[in-house]
């Protein structure tokens, strides 16, 4: 294997012709220089220098190895100096998956934290709902995953996430959304099983899955009318008058719920809300920067 250092001794030593002015050259003793030469040597194995009295020329080996020297030294010099960039925040990229209610709450503050901190980390956003996104993660197509999980819910979901590095962000509530002329409009808080009887809006298949979940505690199944993922879409239906809805409460941050009422459910239903890393990647400045800025983000949500 042909090191660095090595390079750096033979380029010196062919430029001033001799042990000792290369020695001069690189700050070193010309005995080091003549241990350094014979190890190079031995890698390449072929001599590369032949010596005459005082004089020295490279050999056919030896200047081919010099012609591609500067090449390689150059190459590792820009290679250095980017990962001191990397290192030191001056650069970076990092690729972030995000749930939508997530994407339009936290991510926006917290990654204008960033570029303004950091303004030569680049910043990727694509959107996923758990458990894809995590699979991202441990796939390699993203370096954070916002992910979240909901709090006693069946299935299992303890060691889920034992891989990797966990982030918590915060705990976030469940609420009901009813149309603004609805029978329960002005209670401020509802339990679930005050709703059985209605028509229903569900989310997303996960959310869904909680929903029927929580409702069945209640003791009954609710009857879906409409499904849609979309947040605003939800809220326009319950809004029409077309039924009735649960929601994240960070969803609710992002959308204005005209024309329906948010009530507290209960019993309180939440959701631990998360930055998810590998590892390995949280040891990278720009990804630890990044979970940073999220968990501060995080503080400043109602």
């Amino acid at each position: 294997m042909i090191e660095a250092r090595h390079l750096r001794v033979l380029r010196a030593v062919a430029t001033t012709g001799s042990f000792s002015a290369a020695g001069r050259a690189l700050g070193c003793t010309q005995p080091a220089v003549s241990q350094q030469m014979k190890a190079l040597e031995a890698s390449v194995g072929t001599p590369l220098l032949v010596r005459s009295g005082r004089e020295m020329r490279l050999t056919q080996a030896g200047e081919a190895l010099v012609r591609h020297a500067g090449t390689i030294l150059a190459g590792l010099t820009a290679a250095e100096e980017e990962i001191a960039a990397i290192a030191g925040l001056r650069a970076g990229r990092v690729r972030l998956v995000s749930f939508p209610s997530g994407s339009s709450t936290l991510v926006p503050a917290a990654l204008a934290a960033l570029r303004a901190a950091h303004p030569g980390t680049r910043v990727s956003l694509e959107e996923a709902e758990p458990p894809a996104s995590v699979e991202m993660l441990r796939e390699g197509e993203c370096d954070v995953a916002l992910a979240f999980r909901y709090e006693g819910a069946a299935g299992g979901q303890e060691g889920e996430w034992d891989d990797l590095v966990v982030r918590p962000l915060l705990s976030d509530r469940l609420v009901g959304l009813v149309p603004e002329g609805h029978r329960l409009a002005g209670a401020g808080s509802v339990a679930i099983g005050e709703l059985a009887d209605e028509p229903w809006i569900a989310g997303c298949p996960r959310c869904r899955g909680q929903l029927v979940e929580v409702c069945e505690g209640a003791g009954f199944t609710p009857r879906i009318d409409f499904a849609t993922d979309d947040y605003p879409a939800v809220v326009g239906l319950v809004g029409a008058g077309l039924g009735v809805a649960v929601l994240p409460q960070l969803a609710i941050e992002s959308v204005r719920p005209r024309h329906a009422r948010v009530l507290t459910l209960r019993p309180a239903v939440r959701r631990e809300i998360v930055a998810l890393t590998l590892p390995d990647l949280a040891q990278v400045p720009a990804v630890a920067a990044t979970l940073d800025h999220l968990a501060h983000a995080a503080t400043r949500q109602p």
